[in-house]
């Protein structure tokens, strides 16, 4: 089919790219965003603007939370037709649902904690199996008041994600995308690769003042080069987290016996009970476990605060609490835990170490999630992430550039839909992003649903992008520069600084009181960054307003086309 192999992988190279390309910048830019997602979260939440706290006291603060806990109606809705028996009697109301476990989680960078429950489905089908009706909550450590509800977290319940599963939960076909996006991915890393077979002179190669088409392709390559380790990393890690649910269906189905007789050893290997015993017994002081799980990781030379705390099968004999430690001080994930008997605080099992391959998956695992204390290394991140984002989207520019000229003549929209499609995907997804806070400033915050109504300015300046893109996209068609390019860079700059004002005006943390008067980098942070936004912006609007001229006629090339560009088409 091809006459060169480096052209087949050219041809590879440029229709996965563009295919898929739209899925990736959507992980690039938000998985760019989820590096400092709680700071996104203090900003769009002013009440949660205070210091980091660590895990508070169970049996004071924790305890008295949990019991406010109830099952969320939507998924009691959902699930309880799948999980009850109606053979053995009327399904239990919801909330009269029995609690099984409890769970608390924070971060160094959580002013918050994140709670939850699982409510155990009595009557129910398979009673060895999951059969839990799940509650969450956010709780204000310092006093124990549940934070509301209603509110979003933009960074880690949206932005972050968004980068993994574009926030399409159901049947989780988000994530099954963006794992096939991944893959292809990889593809074009390869095929990359193999086109350009000269990266040294390409990491050093960029021709700004040259026409478009030249100008665009060299900073395609430079910044494909500059972050290919990076790339490649990042999308291989994510394919590697998310291996569990892409075989999820098999395990759960053609697999289930198997699956649950897994359960079933592993819980009598280690030694925590897999199932309630039937038998009540009271709770033991969890703070006094909590510090012995300290002492011993003292004992290791491996001293720190609890990251996550679970508690098993509630009120049973066979209950039993899960202490993790919160492994900021290290890039791999782990949590060293340390399991005791929930009745009398006896230690049931400490995790031991991981083999060499638990090591790796945890070290590359911690790599990708960035859960450990760096701020360099996360800039570093965000760096790459840009990186990235600039790589596809010059990708898509190059592809419409090289082939206008053509369809103008033959009057073919290709290039034009293309365009269209890759002004959404770049400037109309910083639109949306920057239009969710601007949103989550003007609602009031009062108002009852305020994350669904944020969620939906989000989506509705997504889907305007797209409409203006593809109405203003009449000059592709003569070989020219789409206008929306420029028309929409202006409306990030300019909704990037209404933002930054409407945070001055609805909290009263401007910037000089977060960086001088009272410094609080998380917020102050958010504002830098949006006004670099609106920098960037208006360079890049000036920028296209200079080059949004009539195409000159082409001129006739007597040399042959480098490969370079041959790749791309």
């Amino acid at each position: 089919m091809f006459t060169r192999f480096h052209l087949s992988m050219a041809w590879l190279h440029t229709w996965f790219g563009l295919v898929l390309g739209y899925v990736l910048m959507a992980c690039f830019f938000f998985g760019t965003l989820s590096v400092f997602d709680r700071e996104f979260d203090r900003w769009a939440l002013p009440e949660t603007r205070f210091e980091p706290q660590p895990m508070p006291s169970f049996d004071k603060v924790l305890q008295p939370a949990f019991a406010q806990l109830q099952p969320s109606p939507v998924e009691y809705d959902l699930q309880m037709p799948v999980l009850h028996d109606p053979a053995l009697g009327a399904p239990t109301p919801r909330l009269q649902l029995p609690p099984d476990e409890y769970w608390a989680y924070t971060t160094h960078r959580d002013p918050v904690l994140a709670i939850g429950a699982g409510f155990r489905v009595p009557l129910a089908k398979d009673p060895t199996a999951e059969n839990h009706i799940h509650g969450d909550a956010t709780l204000d450590p310092r006093t124990g008041a549940l934070v509301r509800a209603d509110q979003l977290k933009i960074g880690s319940q949206w932005f972050y994600p968004m980068h993994y599963g574009l926030n399409w939960q159901w049947n989780n076909l988000g994530i099954y995308i963006v794992g096939l996006a991944a893959l292809g991915m990889l593809a074009a890393l390869v095929s990359g690769v193999v086109m350009h077979r000269k990266v040294f002179k390409e990491f050093f190669t960029f021709r700004p003042k040259k026409h478009t088409q030249r100008a665009t392709l060299d900073l395609h390559n430079l910044t494909g080069v500059v972050a290919l380790p990076f790339h490649f990393f990042f999308a291989f890690t994510g394919l590697l987290i998310f291996a569990g649910y892409y075989w999820f269906p098999v395990s759960q189905f053609q697999l289930k016996a198997l699956h649950d007789r897994h359960e079933v050893v592993e819980a009598r290997d280690t030694g925590l009970p897999h199932a309630r015993s039937g038998v009540a017994a009271p709770l033991a002081s969890v703070d006094a476990m909590v510090a012995e799980a300290q002492r011993r990781w003292a004992a290791r030379d491996a001293a720190g605060q609890v990251g996550f705390l679970q508690l098993h099968h509630m009120g049973d004999a066979n209950g039993y609490v899960s202490v993790y430690r919160a492994g900021s001080d290290r890039v791999a994930l782990v949590g060293e835990g340390i399991h005791f008997k929930a009745s009398t605080g006896e230690v049931l099992r400490e995790d031991p170490p991981p083999s060499a391959v638990g090591q790796v998956t945890e070290f590359l695992t911690g790599l990708h999630l960035q859960h450990f204390k760096h701020w360099l290394l996360r800039w570093l991140y965000v760096l790459g992430g840009l990186l990235g984002c600039v790589c596809i989207a010059t990708g898509f520019v190059f592809f419409v550039e090289k082939r206008k000229q053509q369809h103008a003549k033959t009057d073919v929209l290709g290039s034009r839909l293309v365009d269209a499609l890759a002004v959404t995907t770049v400037t109309g997804m910083v639109l949306a992003a920057v239009g969710m806070l601007v949103a989550n400033r003007l609602l009031p915050a009062e108002l009852a649903n305020k994350g669904e109504w944020e969620k939906w300015s989000f989506w509705g300046v997504w889907l305007l992008a797209l409409l203006h893109a593809l109405a203003r996209s009449g000059p592709v068609a003569r070989a020219r520069i789409n206008p929306a390019w420029r028309e929409q860079s202006w409306a990030v700059a300019a909704l990037a600084v209404v933002a930054v004002v409407l945070n001055a005006l609805t909290t009263g943390d401007h910037l000089l009181k977060t960086i001088i008067t009272e410094p609080y980098w998380p917020v102050a942070g958010v504002d830098l960054s949006l006004l670099v936004t609106a920098g960037v912006a208006v360079w890049a609007a000036r920028h296209l307003a200079r080059r949004e001229r009539p195409a000159t006629a082409p001129t006739t090339n007597a040399h042959p086309t480098p490969l370079a560009e041959v790749a791309h088409g």
